[in-house]
């Protein structure tokens, strides 16, 4: 029986949340698994990763396979640097405390890339938020004077319309009965 750890759908439509399984590597995806290592959720920021470790460990050492999601995990959580710092025990190259000591090293390490990731990731947010703000107010300022010059543009026009039409008055007394003429209809 080929043992493979894997991940094990689960959550609604467009919103899911993953098992870490060993399972048969000819069971169906989401079917019977063997044992259940962890849990995976891709849709926080970081993702949420929770797995057992010394379970993981032990499942790589009988021989389990593991899927390419999978392998990804275990080199981001180090299960597959504790593998190897357990192959170098094994072999005398090192003492477990030495192998313990290296891992918690490494542990410590990638937690503080972690959280300045964390850190940048927020910093970047805040940065781009300001930018699409201050973009936002410049739009709206420049619409602002549009407007204002739309404004003033037809009070220039209503000041033109009426001094045309003050004007006007005086020529249309004498344009008016010539209007008259022009609109009867002609005889022939």
């Amino acid at each position: 029986m080929a043992v493979k750890i894997r991940l094990q759908r689960h959550g609604r439509g467009k919103r899911p949340f993953y098992h870490i399984v060993a399972a048969d590597s000819r069971s169906p995806r989401d079917g019977k698994y063997i044992e259940r290592i962890g849990d995976y959720n891709p849709l926080t920021m970081p993702a949420t990763i929770h797995i057992d470790v010394d379970k993981a460990v032990n499942w790589l050492e009988k021989g389990a396979g593991f899927t390419d999601t999978i392998k990804a995990i275990l080199k981001y959580k180090g299960i597959l640097y504790k593998k190897h710092l357990l192959r170098g025990v094994r072999k005398g190259a090192l003492t477990p405390e030495q192998a313990e000591a290296k891992y918690q090293q490494w542990v410590d390490e990638h937690k503080n890339k972690v959280l300045d990731h964390q850190k940048k990731h927020h910093k970047d947010k805040a940065e781009r938020v300001a930018k699409l703000l201050e973009q936002e107010q410049k739009k709206a300022a420049d619409r602002e004077a549009k407007r204002q010059a739309a404004l003033a543009a037809a009070e220039e026009a209503k000041k033109a319309a009426e001094e045309a039409a003050a004007a006007q008055p005086e020529n249309a007394e004498t344009a008016a009965p010539a209007a008259e003429n022009t609109d009867a209809p002609a005889e022939s």
